[in-house]
């Protein structure tokens, strides 16, 4: 996004998957998306014990809540992701990969183990911050 600014200072570790610092121009809409998890839109559960399977739904619950600010993966900014402890996330972060791996300048990421989610059948919960030009 032009004018956004996406640091990687000397000092800290250079990953492509994410980015360490963004500085935001006052000239942008920010788009707060609470966390999503891996129920449809009919309410369904999709995923039982399957992280990778929860986390393809997630993913497809962020593009439809970043579609509705008329945005995309490439306006995120920020993710925190929230994984149940005790799950590998090897296969959300492969499910990650795939959608965010073709983004030039990533997000910075959080990834947080919990002890539980709001729901004891979800695995994993991923809430955003994106910004668009204005």
């Amino acid at each position: 996004m032009k004018n956004v600014q996406y640091i990687n200072p000397d000092g800290l570790n250079k990953n492509p998957a994410f980015s360490n610092v963004i500085i935001i121009p006052e000239s942008k809409k920010t788009v707060f998306i609470g966390g999503q998890n891996s129920v449809n839109a009919k309410g369904e559960i999709i995923g039982k014990n399957d992280i990778k399977k929860q986390s393809e739904q997630v993913f497809k619950n962020l593009k439809i809540a970043l579609e509705s600010a008329e945005a995309s993966f490439e306006n995120l900014i920020k993710l925190n992701i929230y994984i149940v402890h005790g799950n590998d996330p090897q296969p959300a972060f492969e499910v990650s990969q795939k959608i965010m791996g073709k983004i030039e300048n990533p997000p910075a990421i959080t990834v947080v183990f919990v002890s539980a989610l709001a729901n004891p059948d979800f695995l994993i919960e991923i809430d955003a911050i994106a910004v668009i030009p204005e």
